[in-house]
């Protein structure tokens, strides 16, 4: 049961940020614009996947970086890469590449494309916004299909992403974003719990600590609670993630930082974290 259940957890629920509180999208779900960049590109976050802090499972590294699309307009390429390690990758080989391409200037989803690897079983997901038309493209396994979405929609990755944006993190007033996910889009509810200071093996940090609620029928059946650990600056930089399940609790923790830094904002600069070399 542990290697059937872990891997979904593992690799989805931390290095993507699935849908979590789902409320139906609407006109009161709309995100104001982001204020400051918070993640600049050569940004490299890799993480160290665990279960209840006991067995090592797996390892993750997230990236940012810049590039051009066929109309010269500046996009961020973001790209997730998870595999397993140790006792579980001899059991139940995970492998999962996730890349968004996002606009650089208004922050919503361009494209997304999933390659997942789970034991036996492969799935992959191609996903191409029309922000004019208001609608995406979904390719999954072959067959394509067309949504309707609202404007300034995220996909799974990015939503990460445009949640560090923020700068309203305010106990009992959740933040929504609108997120198109698995053929529906959904208001992800954001709720934040406090402040803490943790130590991890990247350096110790004034963080922002979240929770989200999943009801997603597909990743999260175990229907767990998710906490997620921000840097408590501009950068906002996720630290630490933990999830809580029917055996125990999934722990993704950074233990290391790389570049990142704004070139432009000496605000964003100066609260750049504590690392270790």
């Amino acid at each position: 049961m542990l290697m059937q259940s872990l891997p979904a957890w593992l690799f989805t629920a931390f290095l993507i940020f699935v849908p979590s509180a789902f409320a139906e999208p609407g006109k009161n779900h709309t995100t104001p614009a982001p204020v400051a960049l918070p993640f600049q590109a050569g940004e490299k976050l890799t993480y160290d996947i665990s279960w209840s802090n006991i067995i090592h499972a797996g390892t993750a590294v997230m990236e940012v970086r810049e590039e051009q699309n066929s109309d010269g307009r500046m996009v961020f390429h973001l790209i997730s890469r998870a595999t397993s390690t140790g006792v579980l990758d001899r059991f139940y080989k995970v492998s999962d590449t996730i890349e968004s391409y996002i606009d650089g200037e208004h922050l919503y989803s361009l494209s997304y494309h999933l390659d997942q690897t789970h034991g036996k079983r492969h799935k992959t997901r191609d996903m191409r916004f029309d922000h004019g038309k208001g609608t995406v493209v979904v390719l999954s396994d072959g067959i394509s299909q067309t949504y309707s979405v609202p404007e300034n929609v995220q996909d799974a990755l990015s939503s990460l992403y445009f949640v560090r944006t923020r700068r309203d993190f305010i106990a009992g007033k959740p933040i929504t974003v609108n997120v198109h996910e698995d053929d529906k889009t959904w208001g992800v509810e954001v709720q934040t719990l406090g402040r803490e200071r943790i130590r991890t093996p990247a350096g110790e940090f004034d963080t922002i600590k979240i929770k989200t609620y999943p009801r997603y029928d597909g990743v999260f059946q175990n229907r767990g609670e998710i906490y997620i650990w921000f840097t408590d600056d501009a950068r906002k930089i996720p630290v630490l993630m933990k999830s809580t399940i029917t055996i125990g609790t999934i722990v993704s923790t950074l233990v290391e930082l790389k570049g990142g830094e704004s070139q432009h904002d000496p605000a964003i600069r100066s609260k750049t974290p504590q690392r270790n070399h």
